[in-house]
C-alpha cells in the first residue's frame, strides 16, 4: 500500500512552486485564489525571493503548505491508502485527504504561523536535535532542568528535537553532549515549537481550528499527537489543537503506518528530509520523493 508523507518547517527553497505554476493551469489558479486569501503575493516570494524573505514564519508555513497540496492535486495517479505530514505538513496530508477544504486549509496555516510568531516573540526560545542518543536520556536531562525543556520531535532512532528556553537549550546542550552524544545542534528556528512556549498560540489557533468544517477523509491520517489512524472529523480536531505544544511522534507513525500495510512512502513537497528519516526508521520500505512538476 502507498502511504504520502508530507514535509514541514525547513524544507522551503528559493524557486519552489514556479515549475507548478508555469505547467499547471489547475495550480495557477490556486496559487491565485493563494494570493488573495492570504492577503500579499506569496508566489512572488516563493519563486523569487530571497532565502531570508521565505524563511519568515508566515511566508515559510503557507509556502511549503501550498507547495505540497497542489503537487498532490496535480497528480494523475494520487490515490494514497493513507497519508500523514510532519508538524505543519499534517495540514497538508489533512487537505489532500479531504478532512480539510484548500481554503480552510491555507487560512489555518496562515493563523497558525501567524500565532506561532508572535508567541517566539514574546518569550524568547529555541530548538536543538540531540543525535546519537537514546531518547530516554534526553528525556531524563530535559526533566531535570530548571527551566522548561521537553521533547519536541522523536524524528527517528537516535534524532530527537528539544524545545526549550533558550538557556534551558544551551545547559541540556552541553550535559547530553557529556553523556555521548555525537552531536547537539540549535536549529535555526524562531522558537520553541512543539512546547509549552507555544500555549498562546495554541489558543489563538484552537479557535479556527474549531470554526472550520472538517469533514472524514478519503483514507486514514495518522496523526502527529496520537501516531495513529484517525478517519473521525471530531479526533482529527482534538488532535490538531492539541499539536502545537504536543511533541511530534514521527518514529511512531511511520511503525504504524508500516504495521497497518504501508510497502511504500511518497514525500509531497518541498526537500526530502522526511525520506531520509523513514529510510532510518525501517529500511526495508520503498521511499521516494516528488518536489516538481510532473
Amino acid at each position: 500500500m502507498q502511504a504520502y508523507i508530507f514535509p514541514g518547517q525547513g524544507a522551503q527553497y528559493t524557486g519552489m512552486g514556479k515549475d507548478l505554476y508555469e505547467k499547471s493551469r489547475q495550480a495557477k489558479e490556486l496559487f491565485e485564489k493563494a494570493n488573495k486569501i492570504l492577503g500579499f503575493n506569496i508566489t512572488d516570494i516563493m519563486f523569487g525571493g530571497t532565502a531570508e524573505e521565505l524563511k519568515q514564519t508566515k511566508v515559510t508555513q503557507p509556502a511549503i503548505f501550498l507547495h505540497s497540496v497542489l503537487l498532490a492535486r496535480t497528480l494523475g495517479s494520487f490515490n494514497p491508502g493513507m497519508v500523514a505530514g510532519h508538524s505543519l505538513g499534517e495540514f497538508s496530508a489533512l487537505t489532500v485527504s479531504g478532512a480539510l477544504s484548500f481554503g480552510d486549509g491555507l487560512l489555518l496555516v496562515s493563523k497558525r504561523a501567524a500565532a506561532m510568531q508572535k508567541a517566539c516573540e514574546a518569550k524568547p526560545s529555541a530548538m536543538a536535535a540531540i543525535i546519537g542518543l537514546d531518547d530516554k536520556i534526553v528525556e531524563e536531562v530535559c526533566a531535570a532542568d530548571d527551566d522548561t525543556v521537553v521533547a519536541a520531535n522523536y524524528n527517528c532512532p537516535g534524532q530527537l528535537v528539544i524545545s526549550g528556553s533558550v538557556e534551558g537549550i544551551e545547559r541540556v546542550c552541553t550535559i547530553l553532549t557529556g553523556k555521548g552524544a555525537r552531536r547537539a545542534v540549535k536549529l535555526p528556528v524562531s522558537g520553541a515549537f512543539h512546547s509549552p512556549f507555544m500555549e498562546p498560540a495554541g489558543n489563538e489557533l484552537e479557535a479556527a481550528i474549531n470554526s472550520v468544517v472538517i469533514k472524514k477523509p478519503a483514507c486514514p491520517v495518522y496523526q502527529n499527537v496520537t501516531a495513529g489512524a484517525v478517519t473521525d472529523p471530531g479526533k482529527i480536531r482534538i488532535n490538531l489543537t492539541a499539536q502545537l505544544t504536543a511533541p511530534v511522534q514521527w518514529t511512531r507513525t511511520i511503525t504504524n503506518m508500516i504495521n497497518d500495510g504501508a510497502t511504500s512512502f511518497i514525500e509531497i513537497g518541498p526537500g526530502n528530509v522526511l525520506q531520509g528519516l523513514v529510510k532510518k526508521i525501517n529500511r526495508n520500505v520503498e521511499v521516494s520523493g516528488i518536489d516538481k512538476a510532473l
